[in-house]
């Protein structure tokens, strides 16, 4: 399951990406305001993907935050894997972080095991092949305007 993390980071790129590639900068009250989330808790988001090289960020009076790669260069299974972890519904179906069921005699035999990958692999299928520029086109097809800022 997306957790409330994931789903904040995602909120907040796809605002992000709504700015454009521009270097105009968006102050991160601004991004807690729009978007519904808490500040603090966005402050620790946006510190953890400005580390793995989604944002760019500068401090100071004319600081904010704008994303530091094309918006159709980041995908959402790349956003919820550097949030959540690996995308497998159990830790025997994971492709990176493999770990067998304490219950499990044989893994290679479970069928529970064989559906999760396949789960997975869906999982990681879909989510690996839409981008912020696609979520952006889908909000602006459903007639969201963006919301731009004066900086």
């Amino acid at each position: 399951m997306l957790s409330q993390k994931a789903k904040y980071a995602l909120r907040a790129l796809i605002m992000l990406a709504e700015q454009g590639n521009g270097d105009d900068l968006i102050l991160i009250a601004d991004i807690a305001e729009r978007e519904n989330i808490p500040r603090k808790f966005l402050e620790a988001i946006l510190v953890e993907l400005r580390k793995h090289g989604l944002l760019y960020a500068k401090r100071g009076k004319s600081g904010g935050y704008r994303l530091a790669r094309p918006p159709a260069d980041i995908t959402f299974g790349e956003v919820i894997r550097l949030i959540d972890g690996h995308l497998a519904p159990l830790p025997c179906a994971s492709k990176f972080s493999f770990k067998p069921c304490e219950d499990c005699g044989d893994p290679e035999a479970c069928s529970v095991r064989w559906l999760m990958t396949q789960v997975r692999d869906a999982t990681a299928g879909v989510l690996d092949n839409h981008s912020l520029a696609d979520a952006l086109r889908h909000r602006l097809s459903t007639g969201a305007m963006a919301m731009n800022f004066d900086i």
